[in-house]
């Protein structure tokens, strides 16, 4: 199976988050792609995660149930489709909202490393209907992703 291209984007059809995280490239590229990491913070303030399966390659599947903080439980389904350790993941969501995912890791110096986490959309009418919420829920993940990289570091 050949992975697809990483798509071209267009502003009108993308939601992007960037921050730089204290720790190496590979530390951070860890939080992501080892699922007792992932885990720990992904997804908005309040909510956790329960993984039914993580299979980290191309092709491989990604099923997980996010769980609402007051209620709710919300069944996510993507498919990676490039990965390249420890600079790039790309994943598509099969689950609504259907969108595909770049993140892009980049050194900034030996102990921090810059993270792009792109949302890519098919219309610029999906787009708009996610990014009313999804630029403070992104930040709120990211958040979450400062506190896994301070407990990883302890370790």
């Amino acid at each position: 199976m050949s992975a697809e291209p990483i798509p071209s984007s267009l502003t009108e059809c993308e939601i992007v988050s960037t921050r730089v995280f204290k720790g190496s490239k590979e530390q951070v590229f860890s939080a992501w792609s080892d699922p007792k990491n992932l885990q720990n913070w992904w997804g908005p303030a309040g909510f956790t995660n329960t993984f039914h399966e993580f299979d980290f390659r191309p092709g491989g599947k990604w099923r997980f149930t996010m769980h609402g903080p007051e209620k709710g439980n919300y069944q996510n389904e993507c498919e990676f489709l490039k990965i390249d350790a420890p600079s790039l993941i790309h994943w598509k969501r099969h689950s609504q909202p259907l969108f595909q995912v770049l993140v892009l890791f980049e050194t900034v110096t030996a102990s921090t490393t810059r993270v792009t986490f792109k949302m890519l959309f098919d219309t610029e009418k999906e787009c708009l209907k996610i990014k009313k919420f999804a630029v403070d829920k992104n930040e709120e993940n990211f958040d979450k992703l400062e506190v896994q990289l301070t407990r990883m570091a302890a370790i």
